[in-house]
């Protein structure tokens, strides 16, 4: 795979990525944002918040600063105070848009560079991918999250049960007719 069309690989996923949360986080309730289900688990706004500050942090100056910066307060986070649903979902969206802009920014050159994560040399490729993982994690959690809370009104972010064979026949034929 050529470095440019690695590039457009990854911001593809990380849009999927971000629509699958977009999408969980549209079927909760606004209240359902700060819910958790027992006294260690972290909520939905937790969850975007993290991912928000994780990214942030990671992709202000990512070929030039490291990844960990100095005035991130990662524990910070993991705290609800003051933040509104209205907050946490304007701290998600800047931060996703840091991210997706910084990978546009990239050029197949960078590819070949390293970047600093508190302190430990990533190339630029490896870095990427354990942003990737990390925030798919994430995201997956916020889903589970959002589909407990939404309980009936959850509508499948995928292929709803009992569909595989309708699903797959309807992709064979778009497929084949392009």
């Amino acid at each position: 795979m050529q470095p440019q069309d690695q590039l457009k690989m990854w911001f593809g996923e990380f849009r999927k990525l971000k629509r699958q949360g977009d999408r969980a986080v549209a079927q909760v309730r606004p209240d359902d944002l700060f819910r958790t289900i027992d006294d260690e688990a972290n909520s939905i706004a937790i969850l975007m918040k993290h991912i928000a500050g994780n990214m942030r942090s990671r992709w202000v100056d990512f070929l030039t600063a490291d990844g960990e910066k100095p005035d991130r307060n990662r524990d910070a986070e993991f705290i609800v105070d003051d933040e509104t649903p209205e907050s946490v979902k304007q701290q998600w969206e800047s931060s996703w848009k840091l991210l997706l802009d910084g990978l546009q920014s990239l050029q197949p050159e960078d590819l070949d560079r390293s970047v600093l994560v508190r302190g430990e040399q990533q190339p630029v490729p490896e870095a990427i991918f354990r942003q990737m993982s990390h925030y798919a994690a994430h995201v997956g959690q916020i889903v589970l999250l959002a589909k407990h809370f939404a309980g009936d009104r959850w509508q499948t972010l995928s292929v709803p049960r009992g569909q595989s064979e309708e699903y797959n026949a309807a992709m064979r034929k778009k497929w084949s007719e392009s």
